[in-house]
């Protein structure tokens, strides 16, 4: 096992963090390369008196409701998902629209490329697949004759991952030495319980001790807490908002509305209502990061609803959550992520969490069957009973198809992430009434998900070409 739960969990903007997030760092990565290129690299980036811009397979397909051409010239002025705020994405873009001026590099330091350059200038291919991913993106920047400064192609592969062609032998090399220090590495769920029951551990206190290889304890749950505060952020920034979501649909928001009813409803958090709630917390980060809020990737934006919603159901609904101390809650969040970032693992090392790739079950199903296993790790589940939750969930949301409605993070997204964040408690509820003793394993469904993926029609995994986005009328 060689990657985090920090590199599941990271802080994006919506709208979708193959489509958005990925394509911002791409750009980015290529600007600071550039600067890196020499020691005067702020009059590297000021050599640039060109650019070309290349869009790929889905990105192109869907580009223009998902964020992608914004995002990736924030990217090429040095924007950084994690740390870039909705209102400075706001202003940079009126400023682009009112200007037409791209200020390559400006974030970086030092002087940036003034560029006449717009979304319309980039280039779409949405019917040519590069062989590595369908997410693939070129950037290209030439001096004023002609000659070539850089030309990088990228690909976005699900969560946020980006991967520079060319260099995937020496991150593949980065991550082998990661998990040789490691004390549990493991890529299988048959690995992770073998880790578990030879140390006497948890699923969550085997990720611990992994992710003790690259930072100190305090400063793992202290970013731990971190990621929950910003879903808490993002559930909280939604409530506030009334109106429609933005891209033309003309979608409500039904986030405010329903808390309102529910608070009136439920004052006092009584478990009959429990599915009412998640509901509304997953509805809710969904419609913000349909805004293009600040979210989660959770592991993908698409999908970034249901773990906050069933994270919700546990601190809120777990036997005792009532009377937790701030300590205990907080211990009860951390084991939540570390259980369900040790399942993500296990989809980004044997298939792909990214619904370009193998559709919505690799970004819904794998949230679902990762909130599944967080939630049993909290209600006190072996790591049998934990794998077992996380499977069931999977099962179960084999085959799910990627459509979404003029390529916009809505329809049929945002009530998917809620009936997922059910499934995920359900899930958990069943795993801990048996054993974790079952017939179908964690692997083999991983394995299932990641065939049926390849066997998909291409028009149902993110593209629009299918399903729902072709049989709805838009309005």
């Amino acid at each position: 096992m060689a990657v985090s739960v920090f590199d599941l969990f990271t802080v994006g903007i919506g709208p979708s963090s193959s489509h958005t997030v990925g394509p911002m760092r791409a750009a980015k990565e290529f600007v600071e390369r550039i600067a890196r290129s020499s020691d005067t690299g702020s009059r590297e980036i000021g050599r640039i008196a060109s650019l070309r811009v290349d869009l790929y397979g889905s990105l192109a397909a869907t580009g223009h409701g998902h964020g992608t051409f914004t995002a990736v010239l924030l990217g090429l002025e040095g924007f950084d998902p994690e740390t870039v705020l909705p209102e400075q994405v706001d202003a940079a873009l009126d400023r682009l629209e009112r200007t037409g001026e791209l200020r390559v590099g400006e974030r970086l330091g030092g002087a940036p490329a003034i560029l006449r350059f717009a979304v319309g200038d980039i280039v779409l291919h949405p019917l040519t697949l590069l062989p590595r991913h369908t997410n693939g993106m070129r950037f290209a920047a030439d001096d004023a004759a002609g000659a070539s400064i850089a030309d990088e192609t990228y690909f976005s592969v699900g969560g946020g991952f980006i991967v520079r062609d060319g260099a995937e032998a020496s991150l593949h090399d980065r991550l082998e030495e990661r998990s040789a220090q490691q004390p549990y590495p493991f890529t299988t769920a048959a690995e992770l319980l073998a880790h578990a029951e030879r140390a006497g551990l948890t699923i969550a206190e085997v990720m611990l001790a992994n992710e003790r290889v690259q930072r100190p304890e305090a400063e793992i749950y202290a970013g731990l807490a971190h990621i929950w505060d910003v879903m808490e952020a993002c559930k909280n920034s939604a409530l506030e908002r009334t109106g429609v979501l933005p891209g033309g649909l003309e979608v409500r928001r039904r986030a405010p509305e329903w808390h309102r009813r529910l608070t009136e409803r439920d004052p006092h958090r009584d478990p009959v209502y429990w599915q009412e709630w998640i509901n509304l917390v997953a509805l809710a980060v969904n419609e913000e990061n349909a805004t293009g809020g600040r979210v989660v990737t959770a592991p993908t934006n698409g999908a970034a609803g249901i773990i906050p919603a069933v994270l919700f159901y546990a601190t809120h609904y777990a036997p005792g959550a009532q009377t937790w101390s701030e300590a205990e809650r907080q211990g009860a969040v951390a084991d939540f992520l570390l259980a369900a970032g040790a399942v993500g693992v296990l989809y980004k090392e044997q298939a792909s969490i990214s619904g370009a790739e193998v559709g919505c079950q690799g970004e819904v199903g794998s949230a679902s069957s990762m909130a599944a296993a967080g939630l049993a790790q909290v209600l006190g589940g072996t790591p049998e009973q934990v794998e077992n939750a996380a499977e069931i969930a999977m099962e179960h949301n084999l085959g799910l198809t990627c459509d979404p409605i003029g390529g916009l993070v809505q329809i049929p997204c945002i009530e998917r992430n809620a009936i997922a964040a059910s499934k995920a408690v359900n899930a958990a509820k069943m795993a801990l009434m048996g054993d974790g003793d079952h017939h179908v394993s964690l692997d083999q469904v991983i394995a299932t998900m990641r065939e049926t993926g390849r066997d998909m029609s291409d028009k149902y995994k993110e593209t629009s070409m299918g399903g729902l986005a072709v049989n709805v009328i838009e309005c």
